[in-house]
């Protein structure tokens, strides 16, 4: 099954959102680094920062964002290891982290400017 531009773009949308809204819930409520709430929350932040370009399908955006997603997946790879409260959490982080990712990299890749050439040059 192949998917378009717009509907890798409308899963990088959400699948962001809801990564951010679970790194805020992690470090904020559920299970803070110390009691009522860390810093961490913050780690939202970067996610956010790329929203306008990801929501505009800008190519160069979900490159850059490709490579700053993997501090996501990283930080879920090794927290999973920790402490029992904290290994679900990673774990759905790490899930959505590199569903985040593949959904990022299938919109960068059906958007590659050689399959745009291709299919211009097939049509008569």
């Amino acid at each position: 099954m192949k998917f378009s531009p717009a509907r890798w773009r409308a899963a990088t949308i959400v699948l962001l959102l809801l990564l951010a809204a679970h790194c805020v819930l992690w470090e904020g409520w559920l299970a803070p680094l110390r009691a009522g709430g860390s810093w961490l929350t913050l780690k939202a932040l970067p996610l956010l920062i790329a929203l306008p370009g990801l929501w505009r399908g800008r190519r160069y955006t979900y490159q850059w964002f490709s490579m700053l997603e993997l501090l996501y997946v990283a930080e879920g790879a090794v927290r999973v290891f920790d402490p029992p409260p904290i290994t679900m959490l990673a774990a759905i982080e790490l899930l959505l982290a590199c569903a985040l990712f593949l959904c990022v990299l299938g919109f960068a890749r059906s958007t590659r400017p050689s399959l745009a050439a291709k299919q211009t040059a097939a049509q008569p």
